[in-house]
């Protein structure tokens, strides 16, 4: 026998497969979220690009905050500020309108006080800022006009008085507001304020005035007297004392309005008018001069002389407004009482 013919192997048949065991050993269920992800409408492609495009918007946002942090976006802005400016979009002119009384000079260094020129890198607030820290300025609009224009809008305050303390005299708006000092040869046309915190009364003083409107432009100064009260000084030398309190100030002044329309109390010599007194006012004269009839329901509280009527009996020459005002700068020194 050959090799060939010869079989290995107890059966000498061909082997049997095996059988397939099923049970656990076959294919395993698909997990919740497969099953949730199998359910969803959007093909497999289409998720995976999704995946993929959160991720990388992930990642961009991180490297964003990054560079916010170290500061590339505002390096990258002003670079291309600067480029534009360099194009021909830079501050080359500055138009200023309202300006009356302030000087244009100081508007137009305030308005080139910046780091860049480039239009784009011009701080509008921050000129605006700066002018509102000026007393002249009451509001101010700051704005581009391209290629190369800023334009500054001025609105100015208007003086209303001449505000004097410690020696020193100061223009001031109707709120009070310091405007610039003013000489003592160089007063304006414009009522006196005397005393500490005068200024902020000057409103007060302003509605004051209104009861009477026909004895305003006769008004040379006011003095704030203890901080509760109003002496008013006139053209002609009077000084009238007020009570304290915005009503009865007010009526006291309507009330000597009508008595002078009547009597002509001012311009006939007399010192002082007392009205503190809501029952009667007392009036005070020179001692040095001739006597003069006391004005109806008055009393006098002084020796009834004059000292503003000519020996004739005729009432004396009145001072000019400017005289009136530098006498009352003068003498309010010597003159203030404590009321």
């Amino acid at each position: 026998m050959t090799a060939a013919s010869i079989k290995r192997g107890g059966n000498g048949g061909t082997r049997k497969p095996r059988a397939t065991v099923k049970g656990k050993a076959g294919k395993s269920k698909p997990s919740m979220l497969a099953r949730s992800i199998e359910s969803i409408p959007i093909s497999a492609t289409a998720m995976q690009r999704i995946v993929t495009f959160s991720i990388l918007g992930v990642a961009g946002a991180a490297v964003i905050s990054i560079a916010v942090m170290l500061g590339l976006p505002a390096y990258a802005a002003a670079q291309l500020s600067e480029i534009v400016g360099g194009a021909g979009f830079a501050v080359k002119r500055v138009e200023v309108t309202g300006i009356d009384r302030m000087d244009r000079l100081t508007v137009y260094a305030v308005a080139l006080d910046q780091k860049s020129r480039a239009m784009p890198l011009v701080d509008l607030d921050k000129v605006r800022g700066e002018l509102l820290q000026y007393g002249w300025i009451a509001d101010a609009r700051v704005s581009r006009r391209l290629p190369d224009t800023l334009v500054v809008d001025i609105v100015e305050r208007k003086p209303a008085a001449v505000w004097q303390h410690e020696q020193q005299l100061s223009l001031i708006d109707d709120k009070g507001v310091v405007l610039e000092p003013v000489a003592l040869n160089a007063m304006p046309d414009l009522p006196l304020v005397i005393g500490p915190d005068a200024n902020v009364q000057a409103t007060a003083l302003t509605d004051l005035m209104g009861h009477a409107p026909r004895l305003k432009p006769m008004l040379a100064g006011a003095t704030w007297v203890g901080n509760r009260r109003w002496d008013l000084r006139f053209q002609s030398g009077e000084v009238l004392a007020l009570p304290e309190g915005d009503a009865p100030s007010a009526k006291a002044l309507a009330k000597f309005s009508a008595m002078d329309g009547v009597d002509r109390l001012l311009g006939r010599g007399f010192v002082r008018f007392d009205m503190r007194d809501p029952a009667k006012m007392f009036v005070r004269v020179s001692r040095d001069k001739p006597r003069i009839d006391k004005p109806a329901g008055t009393d006098n509280n002084d020796d009834q002389h004059n000292e503003g009527v000519s020996h004739n009996g005729t009432a004396a020459p009145r001072e000019s407004d400017h005289r009136a005002r530098y006498r009352v700068v003068e003498s309010v020194c010597a003159d203030r009482r404590t009321g």
